[in-house]
């Protein structure tokens, strides 16, 4: 659990250059990062999740424009240099992406992708940089460290590749790591394993994890803490086991009501109809009012505040249609204390 706050995201905004002009990607993000704390980021594509991970560390495309703040140990990274931002990346935020079928190079040795950044970094020599790079996959528990070293990406299944990017994630011992989407396209065995290792990394160094996902299965699992993410906003945020267990936001609850197996057994899913805005073509006022079962008038023209409503939690919906002394079961699917599937009930060792 979180003893002090590692990262403090105020009022960040991230405006893209696109073909028709520039676009508000993340609208007024805020959010914490404790030392040693999960904090999970969800929503579907296109809500801004990635884009968020990708300005605290300047990733951003050309011609981007960020605004707010992002402070880590009492700095702004938004006022560094490049310069001064590549020796944040990697020595003390690490990013795991999200395909682990393309995110190592194909044409480079292991050795060579886990020791390159080491060398930089920490000032080790050849065989100092080696010695941290078996010591990391080890950690991450791949069968083989020396020979693993020697092999090429294409050697390996997609659940090693990403075990193999989380440890080189970890080489440097950053004290964040932000892992995008670190379980897309895994089986739901190797999934298991994947959060199971990130949860024990946490547990033993310290480190602090930001996962973003749009699988609330996931989330459950393994974050303390949830952000959920749409339209660029975040719509809902508090503690992962009381935002999922009774969620408040209508998104949040079509969310889970599109879970497999969270409305009951035998129960169909209830997907969200519509689809998510693009930058394009975003709505006036709440931006999730087109796809809402409990939309009003006011809600295309109003863009709700996230605001707290009692035990740490923040909503952005006015009013509060999930409220417990408010909401009425309907065909629409609303619910509280709905159970979501753990992908961790079975680890594999």
């Amino acid at each position: 659990m979180s003893t002090g706050t590692l990262l403090e995201v105020e009022d960040l905004s991230v405006r893209l250059r696109t073909a028709r002009g520039i676009r508000l990607a993340v609208d007024h993000v805020s959010f914490s990062i404790g030392q040693g704390e999960i904090l999970g980021i969800a929503g579907e594509s296109g809500s801004g999740k990635t884009i968020t991970a990708l300005s605290l560390l300047g990733l951003l495309p050309g011609g981007s424009r960020t605004t707010g703040r992002v402070v880590l140990d009492g700095r702004d990274l938004l006022t560094l240099h490049r310069r001064e931002l590549r020796s944040v990346r990697g020595r003390q935020v690490s990013m795991v992406l999200q395909d682990p079928m393309t995110s190592l190079h194909p044409l480079l040795r292991i050795e060579v992708q886990m020791t390159e950044h080491v060398r930089t970094h920490l000032a080790m020599s050849k065989d100092q940089a080696r010695e941290r790079a078996l010591e990391m996959l080890a950690a991450v528990r791949i069968p083989d460290p020396e020979q693993a070293l020697a092999s090429h990406p294409h050697q390996f299944s997609g659940g090693m590749r990403q075990r193999i990017a989380i440890a080189m994630a970890l080489a440097c011992e950053p004290r964040l790591i932000i892992a995008d989407e670190p379980t897309t396209a895994l089986d739901v065995t190797v999934q298991a394993g994947i959060l199971s290792l990130l949860d024990q990394l946490r547990r033993e160094r310290g480190v602090s994890v930001m996962i973003i996902t749009h699988d609330l299965g996931v989330l459950s699992s393994i974050s303390d803490r949830l952000c959920v993410m749409y339209g660029g906003r975040i719509v809902e945020h508090g503690v992962t086991r009381e935002v999922l267990g009774s969620p408040r936001h209508p998104y949040t609850n079509g969310l889970m009501q599109a879970l497999p197996g969270a409305s009951g057994t035998g129960v169909p899913m209830r997907p969200i109809g519509g689809s998510p805005p693009s930058l394009d073509d975003m709505p006036s006022g709440c931006s999730f009012h087109p796809r809402c079962d409990y939309a009003q008038v006011s809600c295309s023209s109003k863009v709700p505040p996230l605001r707290p409503i009692g035990g740490g939690r923040l909503l952005a919906c006015d009013p509060d249609p999930l409220a417990p002394d408010r909401s009425e079961p309907s065909s629409s699917g609303a619910a509280t204390s709905v159970p979501v599937p753990d992908p961790l009930a079975e680890q594999v060792p």
